[in-house]
């Protein structure tokens, strides 16, 4: 079955977002940190007269961090609360079909924990990832 997905990069890599999980694409600025908050939560950061919390997508999956206090973010809503996931760029909304990942696939933990299968754009495998899995606290869904 075709669905929407939003294409980004994390990490320099491409990976396909459903786009049922995305309520917007803002530019973050500052964001304030949080005392003794997750590593992978870069802070708060106001976005239209609410509060989100930043995630610094690199980090959730365990990958070095570039750290900074602005950046692309994909607006996501997990269990009632919205967050801020950090990306590098984004490149293109499209639909595609979600494919499973393929028995010969391997994903490293890294990778693993958030993917949930595979498009293909233009001939390239693309990573489908499912972001409630990079949101601290949840084990994905």
């Amino acid at each position: 079955m075709t669905h929407l997905f939003l294409i980004a990069r994390i990490a320099g890599r491409p990976v396909a977002i459903d786009s049922a999980q995305v309520e917007s694409v803002v530019d973050i600025g500052k964001v304030t940190a949080i005392p003794r908050a997750a590593d992978h939560v870069r802070g708060l950061a106001a976005l239209r007269s609410r509060v989100v919390t930043v995630v610094d997508t690199q980090a959730a999956l365990g990958l070095a961090s570039p750290g900074g206090d602005s950046g692309r973010a994909v607006i996501t809503r997990v269990d009632g609360h919205h967050y801020a996931m950090l990306v590098d760029a984004l490149d293109d909304v499209a639909p595609f079909d979600l494919m499973p990942l393929a028995s010969g696939v391997a994903l490293d933990r890294t990778w693993g924990r958030a993917g949930r299968g595979m498009i293909e754009r233009d001939g390239e495998p693309i990573l489908a990832i499912d972001l409630a899995c990079l949101v601290p606290g949840q084990s994905g869904h």
